[in-house]
């Protein structure tokens, strides 16, 4: 169970995890002559509504030990972050000093060279004392660029007392889940499944699940219009027409959540991300009506995506000494215990799970193996420029404007517009 504490005490407890950075710096009126932090460091959050609140006192707590160090917090909706990230870099006009990228962003942001690399011995830090998975993605041909703040991936969430009443379990694959969601539509006349269709990360269990992925880095090719890319296709449809599960083509997340934690759907595919919000729903005034499981597997295995979120310094920025040393405190391991215990975020430090409140975190316990078995993405710069594409293609596939077939092919089309030169 998740235990809040009071903001005097947060700010007390995370004081003692904020990292010192000392020397000289070329940048000017960033260190005065003691070595001693100044200046403000505007950081971009992309955090969502229930954890933005933690996430700005955490920050602000870095000022109990760099006192002369202001830290300008911003919310920015991490649906317009990407665009809006590369606009302010590019054009160097009101920049963040630290941006909270999606772990498919750093290569895109580190080619066009707007990251400062990391130093030297936090990089060395990051590769002795992180999870593997979650270091590979922040970093660039061969160089690190970012700090691995949390970790994700996708499981499947159910309502304990919903599939309880029906008689079922929480379903091990696709197939028993139609099964699982006529029981509930019997039982209750709710939907068994809420499956988001406005977002291509959704549609990366399907194909996993098949198989497939979306690209071949190693030998560049195209892979998301191959059979098992058709078949993903074809599998998120029939899960919209068997009666399994209900769709929106607009404001997915926000109809998803809203039908789960109202029990209009008993089912939903979500990430350690929505756990704080769930718990707020009228299903959820008892946690331990929240349970979590595997993502169904397709017809060849169950796979869920590697996620999570990653800081970045700006390789512009006029105080990269303070953004540096703000990285290395909003990564450190007492940071990562405190979004664990208040948000069931996951660390991205090992001997983080170590620590007590990790370890008595229930949903951070289901995550971390599944994570450990989540599917590593292509850390190539076009990574996120993949996913509008795919998005458009997977919303029309699963809501029946294109065929599955038409839907692949045209992904496959997109895809090597994107990728020039690649099979």
């Amino acid at each position: 169970m998740r235990r809040g504490i009071a903001a005097t005490a947060l700010v007390a407890t995370l004081a003692l995890a904020a990292t010192a950075c000392g020397g000289d710096t070329k940048d000017d009126g960033e260190v005065k002559a003691g070595g001693e932090l100044s200046g403000t460091v505007t950081w971009w959050d992309t955090s969502n509504d229930a954890e933005k609140a933690s996430f700005q006192k955490i920050a602000e707590a870095f000022t109990a030990k760099h006192p002369k160090v202001t830290v300008k917090y911003v919310n920015v909706p991490y649906g317009d972050a990407q665009n809006k990230v590369k606009n302010a870099f590019s054009s160097g006009s009101d920049a963040p000093d630290v941006i909270r990228a999606d772990v498919g962003w750093v290569a895109d942001f580190a080619s066009l060279g707007y990251l400062d690399e990391v130093p030297a011995e936090t990089a060395k830090k990051v590769d002795a004392e992180f999870l593997p998975q979650a270091a590979a993605s922040g970093k660039f041909e061969g160089k690190t660029y970012a700090v691995p703040q949390v970790i994700d991936t996708l499981g499947l969430f159910y309502n304990k007392k919903m599939l309880a009443d029906a008689g079922v379990q929480p379903p091990k694959t696709l197939e028993e889940l139609k099964t699982t969601a006529a029981a509930v539509k019997a039982k209750s006349g709710k939907a068994g499944l809420y499956l988001r269709g406005d977002d291509s990360y959704w549609f990366l269990p399907l194909i996993y699940g098949e198989g497939g992925d979306l690209v071949d880095a190693k030998n560049k090719a195209v892979t998301v219009d191959n059979a098992a890319g058709v078949k993903a296709f074809k599998t998120a449809r029939d899960l919209v027409t068997s009666g399994a599960a209900i769709t929106n083509a607009t404001d997915g997340y926000t109809n998803m959540q809203t039908a789960f934690k109202s029990g209009e759907a008993a089912m939903m595919i979500n990430g350690p991300w929505a756990v704080a919000d769930t718990y707020a729903g009228d299903q959820f005034k008892d946690k331990a009506n929240l349970g979590v499981a595997a993502v169904p597997a397709g017809s060849v295995k169950a796979g869920a995506p590697q996620g999570g979120h990653d800081l970045g310094v700006y390789a512009g920025s006029k105080n990269r000494a303070a953004a540096h040393a703000f990285v290395e405190y909003m990564t450190s391991q007492e940071v990562q215990v405190q979004s664990a215990k208040d948000l069931s975020l996951l660390p991205t430090r090992t001997a983080a799970y170590e620590q007590p409140d990790v370890k008595s975190s229930e949903m951070v316990q289901f995550f971390k193996p599944a994570v450990d078995k989540a599917v590593e993405r292509a850390w190539i710069p076009e990574n996120g420029s993949l996913f509008e594409p795919l998005k458009v293609e997977y919303t029309k596939a699963i809501t029946g404007a294109s065929s599955p077939e038409d839907a692949a092919k045209s992904a496959g089309v997109e895809f090597r517009k994107i990728l020039k030169g690649w099979k």
